[in-house]
């Protein structure tokens, strides 16, 4: 091995050890000297208390003989600073499963056995309401995708699920019941199945569906978030299972044990009422055991260490999986179980503690995906395609082609976008080709697999289809829930562009937030200019963004006819100047409700 550059230093390595440079094949590449074993080494030492050895199938794997762990990932800085991340948020998991909630009847503090009592109570309240309803013949949910004739479960009484919440009393929702009153359409009939449920025949062509026609005028996507709620609850309450399965797992190793039980039970079997058990904490599980399950073990998912999953860009709000997984020789496995456990969640209607990106819901919605969902992801990606779109490649003078150099664990690898890619030059003309191709390579980079893996596993539990009531921020507002919402705090943590905080149209967005929005679609605002739901533990103080700490900012920018932007990856709301109170309410109610691609960045 020989050098062509001089030696440099690192503080960072242990004593006796030399990072030196290689020049090969004209790329500087470092390597590490070791002067007490007079020995050379392309890979940095291990830190202080790490030692590697190899398991009886000849596997290379590692030892933190500190925490007396063990990992198959080489540990380097930044695995080692997301893994002190990681366990330094062990102690806000709980007081952020207290937080949380779905709807404002539900108790937004208290210990979860309270918030799981409070929901039981509502859930038996509920059930009687739907027994009647289905038995007087009003169908009133959205199963047109399941046909008359297969195996449905009866509903019966449980309270371990979130309870179907009645229909709000919302302009949107009573329309919905006013129109069940009235007569079918001409040349439509309503029959019963075997178990009493009702159907409706279409005589014109045909066809049977479980939704009732006379609700069709209503698209999923402009009913309220509530209704679509209570449409997938009722959904989930009339295919679970009266009899119950049993997971029994220690706190030390919930991970493991989980793993070990949720992937042997059959796919249908996850649907049964859910007894969990921490092993030396025997007792009876009313739902707050296992709303703590859940958040439990959806935090250890995150654990570095796995190599599973790892935060989007630097904001570490939400997660994507991790490319380099496959170093874990059962990463399909474990991503089956992840995907089993998600559907779980959301079947029994429980909270995880750390959500997706959200161009992860989008997949799972089977949506696609477009240039504008890398910003949250990857910035600098996003950047260079926005740029090369917006300029003349042929002015600049650059020659690219329809390949990408990527790195995997170390080792650089080159990816054709196309057949004989490596020689098709990128041209003013094919650019847009090119960016498409880009954009999709990105979002399935070392990740195909796993990411079927997932899907694979959340099938196994109930089909993606179920999801269509939700677009992509509803959905994590389902898995991951709200938590009510500091306006003070939100107002003292705020930062003005071009405005201050008496400007009108300030003192209007903070009337338009107290007085025009509810919880729910203040979390989606929040959703807007951030790019997720949830406050951190901290409150608005600790907001982050792409670079760090990041406050939330208001920016005057535009015209007055002009909708609202947002920058996720800076917390930032650009917001023109409009003329009224409200012209503002408008057009933030409008982008809030139609966040599909236009107002975001």
């Amino acid at each position: 091995m020989s050098s062509g550059s001089q030696p440099a230093n690192d503080n960072r390595l242990p004593r006796g050890w030399e990072i030196r440079y290689t020049i090969q094949n004209g790329i500087r590449r470092p390597y590490y000297v070791d002067h007490n074993t007079k020995t050379t080494h392309w890979d940095p030492p291990l830190p202080e208390g790490w030692e590697q050895r190899y398991d009886s199938h000849g596997r290379l794997y590692y030892i933190d003989h500190n925490n007396k762990t063990t990992t198959w990932q080489r540990p380097t800085p930044e695995s080692l600073r997301n893994y002190h991340l990681w366990h330094s948020q062990q102690t806000q998991v709980m007081q952020q499963c207290q937080q949380r909630f779905l709807h404002a009847n539900l108790p937004a503090g208290g210990t979860c056995a309270n918030m799981s009592a409070a929901m039981a109570n509502l859930s038996l309240n509920n059930q009687d309401e739907h027994q009647l309803a289905l038995t007087n013949g009003a169908a009133t949910n959205d199963l047109s995708n399941i046909h008359p004739g297969q195996n449905h479960h009866r509903a019966l009484p449980y309270s371990d699920a979130e309870p179907c919440q009645p229909h709000s009393d919302s302009d949107q929702g009573k329309e919905a019941r006013d129109a069940l009153s009235g007569p079918l359409p001409p040349r439509w009939e309503q029959k019963f199945d075997s178990e009493g449920k009702p159907y409706f025949v279409n005589h014109k062509n045909y066809t049977t569906q479980w939704h009732d026609p006379r609700t069709q005028g209503q698209s999923s996507e402009r009913k309220p978030f509530k209704l679509k709620y209570t449409d997938f609850r009722t959904l989930c309450f009339h295919n679970s299972d009266s009899s119950h399965i049993k997971i029994t797992v220690s706190r030390s190793t919930i991970f493991e044990d989980s793993y070990h039980q949720v992937i042997r039970f059959k796919p249908n079997e996850h649907r049964k009422k859910l007894f969990i058990t921490f092993r030396g904490e025997e007792g009876l599980d009313y739902g707050g055991v296992a709303r703590e399950w859940f958040f439990l073990l959806s935090h250890e998912v995150l654990n570095p260490m796995y190599c599973l999953f790892e935060y989007a860009d630097k904001n570490n709000y939400s997660l994507q999986i991790n490319p380099a997984s496959s170093i874990n020789p059962d990463h399909l496995e474990y991503f089956k179980f992840v995907g089993r456990f998600i559907a779980m969640a959301l079947f029994h209607g429980k909270f995880i503690y750390s959500g997706f990106t959200l161009p992860f819901y989008k997949q799972m919605l089977g949506k696609p995906l477009t240039m504008t969902d890398l910003e949250s992801i990857d910035q600098e990606f996003y950047k260079s395609l926005l740029w090369l779109k917006e300029n003349s490649l042929e002015e600049c003078d650059l020659e690219m082609f329809f390949a990408a150099d990527y790195e995997v664990l170390g080792e650089i690898k080159n990816h054709e976008l196309k057949p004989d890619g490596a020689n098709i030059k990128v041209t003013d003309e094919n650019k847009e080709e090119y960016i498409k191709l880009m954009t999709e390579w990105r979002f399935t980079r070392g990740q195909k697999e796993q990411t079927e893996a997932f899907l694979d596993g959340f099938s196994d539990v109930m089909p993606l289809e179920w999801l269509r009531y939700f677009d992509e921020r509803e959905l994590e507002l389902l898995l991951c829930g709200m938590q009510k919402i500091d306006i003070d705090d939100w107002q003292r943590n705020t930062t003005y562009r071009h405005y201050n905080r008496n400007s009108k149209q300030i003192v209007w967005f903070w009337q338009f937030v107290r007085e025009g929005l509810d919880n729910e679609k203040r979390a989606r605002l929040l959703q807007f200019v951030t790019g997720t739901c949830r406050v951190p533990v901290g409150g608005f103080a600790e907001l982050m963004g792409s670079n760090g700490p990041q406050k939330f900012c208001i920016e005057k920018v535009g015209k007055h006819n002009w909708l609202p932007r947002s920058h996720t990856c800076f917390n930032r709301l650009d917001l023109p100047p409009y003329k009224s109170y409200d012209q503002l309410a408008d057009k933030l109610s409008y982008a809030i409700e139609e966040t599909e691609g236009f107002a975001q960045e």
